[in-house]
């Protein structure tokens, strides 16, 4: 199972009971600049500015395949006219998700701010610790199936590496590793951390999927919404939104239980 062993080469420290924690030790002595601890705020601005570009785009898509019905109806060809209202409906359906997905961005950006740590918080408290702690949870799920006989007859499909689940999950990991810097207190852009945060919550939720599939089989995974329409794709946005919304929210909360009180 070749990728299941380039992958516990790159994890052997992981211990499954609880990971890095030794690491958070040490690095927690020290201190971040202001770039550090606004990561996940300039994250999600630059989430938000992307979101802006597609919407602007998909609004001069559906602008386009609009007069390119009119003029099918102006030439008069059933068939032409026919394909064109396909497009035109198909833009309809992505402006829309564009426009949703700009809200989502726009509220996470408010959950970001609001999950700001203080200037005196320690690097575990920062942006890319807790993300990179995120990674460590869900590789030591995942490396509990390989390390521990009990488990992994419980769900053998977690070690069978035809499983197409378990592939997603291990292709999911292999681009959040590529992604992942190499320490806690590494300089990151807004962009690159962005891209490490979607590929640790690619590879979470490709391992919730195939651990699903390897304990209950295929009538424990969930059932796709009818591809192409508004309602799955408004689905998945609000998905993406709820998650990110809570998972900033949590650390706030956390980062104010913690903090001392003056």
């Amino acid at each position: 199972m070749e990728p299941v062993l380039v992958l516990l080469a790159e994890w052997w420290w992981v211990a499954p009971a609880g990971a890095s924690a030794g690491t958070i030790g040490v690095l927690g002595a020290r201190r971040l600049g202001p770039a550090g601890r606004r990561l996940e705020l300039d994250a999600a601005r630059h989430d938000v500015r992307g979101a802006q570009r597609s919407l602007a785009r998909a609004r001069a898509e559906l602008q386009r395949v609009r007069a390119e019905l009119a003029r099918a109806k102006a030439e008069g060809g059933a068939a032409a006219i026919a394909e064109a209202r396909r497009l035109v409906r198909h833009s309809e359906r992505a402006a829309k998700a564009a426009v949703a997905d700009l809200a989502a961005r726009r509220a996470s950006v408010a959950a970001a701010r609001a999950a700001l740590p203080p200037l005196s918080a320690p690097v575990e408290a920062m942006p890319l610790a807790r993300l990179r702690a995120e990674h460590d949870a869900v590789t030591a799920r995942w490396l509990v199936y390989e390390t521990d006989p009990g488990t992994a007859l419980d769900a053998p499909g977690m070690q069978d590496a035809a499983s197409p689940t378990l592939r997603a999950f291990l292709e999911a990991q292999g681009r959040a590793l590529e992604l992942r810097p190499a320490s806690a207190d590494a300089r990151l852009s807004a962009a690159g951390f962005a891209a490490y945060r979607d590929a640790v919550a690619g590879a979470t939720a490709a391992f919730e999927v195939a651990e699903r599939a390897a304990v209950g089989g295929p009538a424990a995974l969930p059932r796709a919404a009818e591809p192409g329409s508004w309602g799955a794709i408004a689905d998945e946005l609000l998905g993406t939104a709820q998650a990110a919304i809570a998972r900033s929210l949590d650390a706030w909360q956390r980062d104010r239980r913690e903090r001392p009180q003056a």
